[in-house]
């Protein structure tokens, strides 16, 4: 850590007639000798790590800018000069190295929202199950109470939705519901994710390069 230049942050105190103040939670000013020891040390480590935090959040957002431009004049070179164009039509694609020991993966994933369309099927779904009764799968149960229960956030659970669509079930009413599952998406935008893999030799499994502090 001691490589890597931190964030400056401000220390929080403010002076006042020559006397030191910080803000507490609430706004307030507290006299820097009326704040306990622990708390002080406790701030001072908090803007310390911060500083680090900061510094290097901003280097990551300079790192993917840079691989954003990088890759993208790679592309274009490809296709001025080969008439070549990298991955499908969804723009999901991958770089390797002519060794294959080294490769930068680009996915893109289409952000889908639910029209409508989805309480239809949602009443549909209910009538199968409801004849169904005591036929009924409970793991079908359970995916149908997930999917069509919403988040704390109100938004539905996507994944579970997703998992109908995959049930392969002949019930006329269920197929229609499906096709209202379908009618009811809409496509609102995609987001790109970049990973970066690495082996160790030809015969060796693909690791990834963590830049994620959530998994490194």
């Amino acid at each position: 850590m001691s490589e890597f230049i931190p964030h400056p942050l401000p220390d929080g105190v403010t002076e006042i007639g020559g006397k030191r103040y910080m803000a507490d939670a609430k706004g307030s000013l507290v006299p820097v000798e009326l704040i306990k020891p622990q708390v002080m040390l406790e701030d001072e480590t908090v803007r310390k790590v911060l500083g680090f935090a900061l510094a290097l959040s901003e280097q990551i957002s300079r790192f993917k800018g840079h691989t954003v431009a990088d890759l993208g004049e790679f592309d274009a070179l490809l296709s001025q000069e080969y008439d070549l164009r990298k991955g499908g039509p969804k723009g999901n694609r991958s770089y390797k190295t002519h060794d294959g020991l080294y490769e930068i993966e680009v996915r893109v994933q289409d952000q889908v929202e639910f029209g409508p369309e989805l309480q239809i099927a949602k009443a549909l779904v209910d009538e199968c199950l409801n004849e169904w009764a005591e036929d009924a799968r409970p793991e079908i149960r359970a995916i149908v109470t997930r999917a069509f229960n919403t988040d704390k956030e109100g938004k539905i659970n996507r994944s579970e939705i997703f998992m109908l669509l995959r049930l392969e079930i002949s019930d006329e009413r269920w197929q229609q519901a499906m096709k209202a599952v379908r009618d009811a998406m809409r496509v609102t935008g995609s987001k790109s994710y970049i990973r970066f893999w690495k082996k160790e030799g030809p015969e060796a499994r693909r690791e990834s390069i963590t830049i994620d502090m959530a998994n490194a």
